[in-house]
């Protein structure tokens, strides 16, 4: 695969759908989530790779071992290697953020999106991470 030698722009689109860069090694989505409160997957953890949100409107709900926490409007959330972690939306309106995560778990995510999910807990640790739940 080969990736552009210029800079990335996420441009506003209409419609308001997902948009993304993706560079060698990191990627950046703009996502919307819908009203419903939701988690976008069981807890887990990675045990290599950092990940960040930055809520641009509505809130997200992150789940860690133990704790919870609403991010609303504005609000930047660093999930550092090792933490166990989930999220999704906080409901009941809809939310929109960006994801900065490293490219090889941009690739894990959408290896889950295309598979059974028997096989998920193997695609995790293959990625270096875990599902705890």
């Amino acid at each position: 695969m080969t990736f552009p030698r210029a800079p990335m722009i996420i441009s506003a689109q209409p419609g308001g759908g997902e948009r993304s860069v993706r560079g060698s090694r990191l990627v950046i989505v703009d996502a919307p989530a819908d009203g419903l409160a939701s988690e976008v997957a069981p807890l887990h953890v990675h045990h290599a790779d950092d990940e960040a949100w930055h809520v641009i409107a509505g809130a997200l709900r992150f789940r860690f071992a133990g704790e919870e926490s609403i991010a609303g409007a504005g609000s930047t959330v660093l999930v550092p290697a090792g933490v166990a972690h989930t999220f999704g939306n906080a409901g009941p309106d809809p939310s929109r953020y960006i994801i900065i995560l490293p490219a090889r778990l941009d690739e894990m995510i959408s290896l889950l999106h295309e598979t059974d999910p028997a096989e998920h807990a193997a695609i995790y640790r293959r990625y270096e991470s875990e599902l705890l739940e």
